[in-house]
């Protein structure tokens, strides 16, 4: 069985997804590098409903289709595009902070992470300091950044924002495919954006504290995963 796993902002499908290397004893594990990130050649914008079109022919003739963060926006607007091809799909804190409109934490984020990628610090370095502060990621930055580090901090300054994603929830609710959401326990924005998709999409609902907004990483989540695509 195919799994296709599509990475957030800030880094690369190698460093985001190597928690899950395990289960590739027993799935075929699909990890594409999104376009402007290393080694593709850098972009000047990225936006989420272009690389969903992008990535959508990867899934071939059915897939587990699984996303975190920026990468769970794309893998919620694939899955609504081509039910057909989907078998199951799992996103853990997708920033489709839109979905929590009029939640005050989510609105606060919004605002605090609109005035860092409009008016914050241009530097790659000093941008993702703040950038992961502001997530909830917790890494120490070697300064300077490694060329495709920094590649991957401009492709995230250069992203659209997630904020601004339609996510068709009614489509996705109709769809037959089983529904997986994750969280961390440490952003309430986040958690009140997956609580809507819980709501709404009757998904199964999970949280997985001890990594921030690294959910891969989290305690739990490989053996988690490792069940629902089984199941």
């Amino acid at each position: 069985m195919r799994v296709l796993l599509i990475h957030g902002s800030g880094g690369n499908p190698r460093s985001a997804w190597a928690s899950v290397r395990p289960l590739g004893d027993e799935f075929e594990l699909v990890a594409p590098h999104r376009g402007g990130y290393p080694p593709s050649p850098p972009l000047e914008r990225i936006d989420f409903e272009e690389q969903a079109e992008e990535l959508a022919p990867l899934l071939a003739e059915g897939v587990h289709l699984v996303g975190h963060s920026y990468g769970g926006v794309i893998a919620l607007l694939i899955a609504a595009r081509h039910p057909q091809l989907v078998r199951s799909l799992t996103v853990s804190e997708p920033p489709a902070f839109a979905l929590a409109r009029g939640n005050e934490d989510a609105v606060r984020l919004v605002e605090r992470l609109d005035s860092h990628f409009t008016s914050g610090p241009r530097d790659p370095r000093t941008f993702a300091v703040g950038f992961f502060e502001l997530v909830g990621v917790s890494a120490t930055l070697p300064d300077p950044l490694p060329p495709e580090l920094e590649q991957s901090v401009r492709a995230t300054m250069a992203e659209r924002p997630p904020w601004e994603a339609q996510v068709p929830l009614d489509e996705l609710a109709s769809t037959p495919f089983p529904k997986l959401v994750v969280s961390g326990a440490h952003e309430p924005a986040f958690e009140a954006v997956c609580d809507v998709l819980q709501a709404r999409l009757r998904a199964e609902r999970a949280v997985l504290p001890g990594a921030g907004h690294n959910i891969p990483r989290a305690p739990g989540y490989v053996e988690l995963l490792g069940d629902f695509l089984r199941g």
